[in-house]
């Protein structure tokens, strides 16, 4: 797909500010898209929407199809009549730069079960026929999920292979007596979905109508603690009990000298070829229905993924194993007229690897961060660019601008002191910078690129240091977990980034049907 000359911003709806412990679907959202439309910005890039397991990593879901409700927004459920107005008179007081999840998922959890029992003594037709109307399109993903959480609630949170063998085993005439034993935590978990849902598409339609794009983020893998892996043992890598024989994660690179060890369960191909891939036209069905494009996380590994022998400590001791990617999109283009896609195609890329990306005409991504090593046929370097691609300026795995320039060794990255300060004269030669607003000088060099869209995380539009990272890849600590202020979106800012979109000529919707 040819996308037009466009620009915008990553940020999580987690990062957006708020009183209730972290971003949501209320009106700071609201407000960051009227940022975006009066800065000249036509896309708003986020992660993954899914429901976050152990870690909170957004890319290690409960779910491939679910939302994640700790982003409902208490504002509008008040709105709704589904809160009292009082709430913020008995909420747990928050920080406002860091998201506490333990915290937020207490407090969440408390007023969506007060959410669910208004709606149950609620008169309003309206709100239940949306519901059921919800419930039968999505019941595919929607029955599994709701009995998955309604167990693991009853299992005091605990991962399905330490539930009672019964369970899982997912023997069905033990599901079918869970159903009726749990039948009211089981609807109060689609009630919530169903919450979730109305708010963002409620949000998507806002930011459409101010032809603003979404752009969401598929992770290739699916966690080993999720309903998707429970229910489908027979489409991963697993034992007779069900424990994974391998699991995935990359060999030694930029942020490890061991690899990154992610420890996802990984896919056995040739049972998902036998309907065809039906698991994952489905996965893409709802992510077309959420977002207007899909980037595809760690692309490579539709060509080949690092298989890494369960028990392993590291990464180090894998090995690249093939995957049928080829026969995976050729089933996708079969069945979807449109397939807006990105492709995340950084690693260790190999000839099949871009053969497969260019096959579908699928624009890969440059990391101008990643553009001072080597020399000057660096492929991240602005000048080898070319127009089917995307330029960032950094993404969720790197550190901010301000926090790279500014890097030490052992910080972040595998680099050493003297390759940290290379790369920084590097880069200050061949922006023609000072480095006194570094972030702005990467901003302009990725909007002045070739690259038909060029997108910025709103750490970088801040000019915010290391604190302000989203994540270290590799650790298990501090992650996902920024927030911004909202004083910090002014309007000098506003006028800056909406001065350099127009000078560069980005300042149009991304779709070319909709100039």
């Amino acid at each position: 797909m040819q996308f037009s000359r466009s620009s915008g911003v990553i940020l999580h709806p987690t990062s957006l500010p708020g009183p209730y412990g972290i971003g949501d679907l209320g009106s700071s959202a609201y407000a960051f898209a009227d940022f975006l439309k009066a800065s000249g910005q036509h896309i708003w890039q986020i992660l993954p929407l899914v429901p976050t397991g152990y870690g909170d990593s957004p890319y290690s879901g409960l779910s491939a199809h679910a939302g994640n409700t700790l982003m409902i927004s208490p504002e509008k459920l008040m709105a709704d009549n589904l809160l009292p107005k009082d709430i913020l008179e008995h909420t747990t007081r928050f920080t406002a730069d860091k998201v506490n999840f333990g915290k937020v998922i207490e407090f969440k959890k408390k007023i969506l079960k007060e959410a669910f029992q208004r709606y149950k003594k609620s008169p309003d037709t309206k709100l239940q026929t949306e519901f059921l109307s919800f419930c039968q399109k999505h019941a595919h993903w929607l029955e599994d999920y709701a009995l998955f959480v309604a167990l693991k609630d009853s299992h005091d949170g605990k991962a399905w292979d330490e539930w009672e063998p019964r369970y899982a085993k997912c023997k069905e005439e033990t599901l079918e007596k869970a159903r009726d034993e749990l039948s009211d935590e089981i609807l109060a978990e689609q009630f919530y979905q169903f919450l979730f849902f109305k708010q963002w598409h409620e949000l998507k339609r806002y930011c459409n109508a101010r032809k603003i794009s979404i752009i969401g983020d598929m992770p290739i893998l699916v966690a080993y603690d999720s309903v998707d892996v429970w229910k489908n043992n027979h489409l991963f890598k697993l034992d007779k009990d069900g424990k994974p024989t391998v699991v995935a994660g990359v060999p030694p690179d930029y942020f490890s000298a061991t690899g990154q060890l992610w420890g996802n369960p990984l896919y056995d191909w040739e049972e998902m070829a036998k309907d065809n891939f039906r698991w994952w036209i489905k996965r893409f069905e709802s992510m077309l229905e959420n977002v207007d494009v899909i980037r595809i996380d760690h692309f490579r590994g539709f060509a080949g993924l690092w298989e890494i022998p369960a028990g392993q400590k590291t990464a180090e001791k894998g090995k690249w194993v093939s995957t049928p990617g080829d026969e995976l999109f050729k089933a996708l283009v079969e069945t979807f007229d449109d397939l807006p896609i990105i492709v995340e195609d950084l690693g260790v890329i190999t000839p099949d690897v871009e053969e497969l990306r260019d096959k579908y005409h699928f624009p890969g991504m440059r990391i101008l961060q990643m553009a001072f090593g080597g020399d000057s046929c660096n492929i991240d370097l602005p000048h080898n660019y070319i127009r089917h691609s995307v330029v960032y300026t950094g993404g969720h795995d790197h550190d901010t601008v301000v926090g790279w320039f500014r890097s030490k060794e052992g910080a972040g990255s595998t680099r050493g002191a003297e390759q940290i300060k290379e790369e920084r004269q590097k880069c200050l030669r061949y922006l023609r910078s000072t480095g006194k607003e570094i972030h702005w000088d990467f901003i302009e060099a990725a909007y002045a690129s070739v690259s038909c869209l060029a997108i910025v995380p709103l750490q970088d539009v801040l000019g915010l240091g290391s604190s302000a990272r989203m994540n270290l890849p590799a650790s298990m600590e501090g992650n996902w977990n920024w927030r911004y202020r909202q004083e910090l979106l002014n309007d000098e800012t506003t006028k800056r980034l909406a001065e350099i979109t127009a000078l560069y000529g980005r300042d149009n919707p991304l779709f070319e049907e909709n100039l």
